[in-house]
């Protein structure tokens, strides 16, 4: 079998309206996305968020990656993403190209269940045939107040799920307690709180006054309370709270992962395959947590991570945006969008492949453009 062709592209999706969370607003949503074909008529596809620059990763994708893997086998993905990663150390590593070689090694393995004809857990090793996932929300919009978060969230529980995250962070203090209080009392005392603070404070000092501050609402976990390249001081916070930080949607291949996890950074890491080298090198960092019996919860990307979370033994949940909150707009280009059941648990697809397809009409209508 060998690669034909690539090709590669952007869009970008926009929302009805602005949302924000601690430490940016966001009013589109962009994703880089690749097509590998092979001589036998297959084809692959992966994507990921560009974050304002998907076209610079479809461009990384055309101008560095396509001569390597041209010509090449897809099935032999070990090789191809050595050499992918091992081609560019002079500027990759990290940040873009990783989100590039993330996007064709995700692409290939589609293609090996393609040629299998097995959905891509059941190729993996199948460890379970659904997943359950949390519903993922709280955002900033202007005009939503304590009552709209507390409707937002109970209507989250009402559609199935015993577990939610929020954002927290972006107001000050007592007013963010005030919401993690409603919506603790919105979803009740027995289910799963999350909170998500995407870098906010700057110093151990914040970072420690304010999830202490949160510990009396039982938070499951909290998800990047500073930066993510401060290691360091994530792992001082941590050692400093009596729950868990979450993080890893940022980090990038295994090494980094090694630091999180050896530093104590973290006690639940969340590898995202669209970030982090694809699902070659997701399946490594899920391994490395499983030694060290630290979970795995995904960051975003369901659609493709349930295949890798039925195929792993610690894997924990994974993140599930609905469309109507107008957060995540990836379902607008997607064939065969995912919805969770009644018990808020995702299915596994068992279309040959990640079963993922994207909608060409919907791409043009969002601005596809290709190299």
């Amino acid at each position: 079998m060998e690669i034909a062709e690539i090709e590669t592209g952007a869009v970008s999706i926009p929302l009805e309206e602005p949302v924000a969370f601690a430490t940016r607003v966001v009013e589109e949503r962009d994703h880089a996305i690749v097509y590998v074909r092979t001589e036998e008529g297959l084809e692959g596809v992966g994507y990921t968020l560009g974050y304002g620059g998907a076209g610079l990763i479809a461009d990384a994708v055309s101008e560095i990656l396509e001569p390597m893997v041209v010509g090449e086998d897809p099935r032999d993905t070990t090789r191809l993403w050595r050499e992918m990663f091992d081609g560019t150390v002079q500027i990759g590593r990290k940040g873009v190209l990783l989100r590039a070689i993330s996007i064709v090694d995700i692409a290939l393995w589609d293609i090996k269940g393609k040629a299998a004809g097995m959905p891509l857990y059941k190729l993996l090793g199948a460890s379970a045939e659904r997943i359950p996932s949390y519903a993922s929300g709280g955002y900033y919009r202007e005009g939503k107040d304590l009552e709209g978060l507390r409707e937002e969230m109970a209507r989250y529980i009402d559609r199935g799920h015993d577990a939610v995250k929020m954002k927290v962070g972006r107001e000050d203090l007592p007013t963010e307690r005030e919401r993690v209080a409603a919506v603790r009392e919105a979803i009740g005392p027995d289910r799963t709180l999350l909170m998500d603070a995407n870098g906010k404070w700057t110093n151990e000092e914040e970072a420690v006054r304010a999830c202490r501050a949160f510990a009396e609402y039982d938070p499951y976990f909290i998800e990047e309370p500073v930066m993510p390249d401060g290691i360091d001081l994530m792992a001082r916070v941590n050692a400093s709270l009596d729950y868990p930080v979450a993080a890893g949607e940022l980090e990038f291949n295994r090494y980094g992962f090694e630091h999180l996890m050896e530093s104590g950074a973290v006690g639940i890491v969340q590898p995202d395959a669209t970030v982090v080298g694809g699902i070659t090198e997701w399946l490594r960092v899920a391994e490395a947590a499983a030694a060290r019996d630290v979970p795995v919860a995904p960051h975003y990307n369901w659609d493709l991570h349930v295949h890798l979370l039925g195929a792993i033994e610690n894997g924990l949940f994974a993140e599930f945006f609905y469309r109507d909150s107008d957060v995540k707009a990836f379902d607008d280009v997607l064939v065969h969008p995912m919805e969770p059941d009644d018990e808020g648990y995702l299915e596994i697809p068992d279309r040959p492949g990640h079963g993922i397809e994207l909608d060409r009409d919907a791409l043009a209508e969002y601005g596809w453009s290709h190299a």
